[in-house]
């Protein structure tokens, strides 16, 4: 599929006949998403408007309304501890929060097909809408789940007492560039302890909170992590990469007292579980679906089910999710080559793999409901995936709305469309609004 959409500065710009109109007992003003998008002045910035042109399927051009401003921040809220899991191009859970709030009300489905971290389902959940996530890689849900039906700190206090963490010898000898002998036979013993809970099928809430804790704490920077010093807490580097920094560092991995950091990292993320918080996730939680597996295709969630879906797909290929989680997934008894991950290598690959995707997107969503799909900057802001994506939203039988651009001053800003940062990475959110008719 070609690449066929472009932006500009709109004409003169006031088409009402785009307005949203949601149902009035949404949370969104009365004037609609549009108008309310077009208004927003938050965070003392005006709204710029700009135009993205694509073809349909039919060949005509549409035009698309473009908006840009400070939409949600970091500092608009503290987001709830329990989000401070760490995972590669993960977004902020303001983002979601922005459109689950506007866009869907209490007890309706929030969907992700790439969940990740699981950003977008544990703010649904908050937020009293029922969680449904799909990721190909079972390390997905492993980090979600836990946190949709969360311990206390006293009980996992209390199964960390009643876990034997032997210091044996028995251990794969190339991960000592990351850990202590002891630090490893510890960390040996704490997965096969999960992998015996498991085959038996006693595996609880408590067991799968202390596994995504220490599947959380594996690799770092810091005292606080299970290993020497290495690269951030979202990727590890490979063995062979590890025993060049140790070199350079001169550093040897010392010994680290495994359940005194995943205790200490529980506090940290419970610090915000209030008995509303847990009354929150315990009324939807039950009703929750976390699935395994392409999100192309997803037969367990039925038919125009789904209000709203809130994503970020695979950024082409500049992103290596299997790689970075290889230590992730050895420890969760996960056999990483057998995670067939979504990397398009160029953006007509990455057009039809999301194509795929929306067309799946369709059968789930509730006639009015609506997808934003978040493609942030790749490229260094050269490769706008916001223009690629509309053509594939298009031919899935999904209408564009808008497209939002939250455009932060992270560092230098030049324009309200190029956002010239003089920094490569994701420093604008750039999400497409597609709504089925």
């Amino acid at each position: 599929m070609p690449l066929s959409s472009k932006t500009r500065p709109p004409a003169e710009v006031d088409q009402l006949d785009l307005v949203f109109r949601p149902r009035q007992e949404a949370t969104t003003s009365k004037a609609g998403l549009l108008r309310e998008i077009v208004d927003f002045t938050e965070f003392g910035k005006a709204t710029s408007r700009l135009e993205t042109t694509c073809a349909g399927a039919d060949g005509r051009e549409r035009a698309v309304a473009t908006f840009v401003n400070e939409f949600w921040t970091s500092k608009q809220r503290q987001a709830n501890s329990l989000h401070e899991i760490s995972y590669r191009a993960c977004f902020k859970p303001q983002l979601p929060r922005f459109f689950i709030e506007r866009l869907t009300l209490p007890g309706e489905r929030v969907y992700d097909p790439f969940m990740g971290r699981g950003t977008t389902l544990l703010e649904a959940a908050l937020l009293g809408r029922v969680p449904v996530g799909c990721d190909v890689n079972p390390l997905s849900a492993m980090l979600v789940r836990p946190r949709l039906r969360p311990p206390t700190l006293k009980e996992v206090e209390t199964r960390l007492k009643e876990i034997e963490l032997p210091s044996g010898d028995s251990h794969p000898e190339d991960l000592l560039v990351f850990y202590h002998p002891k630090t490893l036979a510890a960390l040996c013993a704490l997965k096969e302890y999960f992998g015996r809970r498991e085959t038996e099928g006693s595996i609880d809430n408590i067991d799968e909170w202390v596994r995504m804790v220490a599947i959380n704490r594996l690799t770092g920077h810091s005292p606080g992590f299970f290993s020497v010093y290495t690269l951030p807490p979202n990727q590890a580097v490979s063995v062979q990469s590890q025993r060049r920094i140790n070199e350079k560092r001169s550093q040897t991995p010392p010994e680290r007292d495994v359940k005194k950091i995943i205790l200490r990292k529980s506090r940290i993320l419970l610090r915000d579980s209030t008995d509303s918080c847990r009354a929150a996730l315990a009324s939807v939680s039950g009703s929750a679906q976390l699935l395994t597996g392409k999100s192309a295709h997803t037969p367990q969630i039925a038919d125009n089910s789904v209000a709203l879906a809130v994503t970020s797909p695979p950024f082409l290929n500049v992103v290596d999710y299997a790689t970075d989680n290889w230590l992730r997934c050895w420890f969760a008894g996960i056999d990483a080559k057998t995670v067939k991950l979504t990397v398009p290598r160029s953006i007509e690959n990455w057009q039809e793999a999301m194509t795929a995707v929306f067309l799946e997107l369709h059968r789930v969503l509730r006639p009015g409901g609506h997808v934003a799909f978040e493609v942030g900057e790749v490229h260094a802001g050269k490769t706008k995936l916001e223009e690629a994506v509309l053509p594939c939203g298009l031919a899935a039988g999904l209408d564009p709305l808008m497209i939002v651009i939250n455009d932060q001053e992270f560092t230098k800003t030049a324009n309200c469309w190029g956002v010239d940062n003089m920094a490569k990475g994701t420093n604008t959110n750039r999400i497409v609004i597609f709504v089925k008719p």
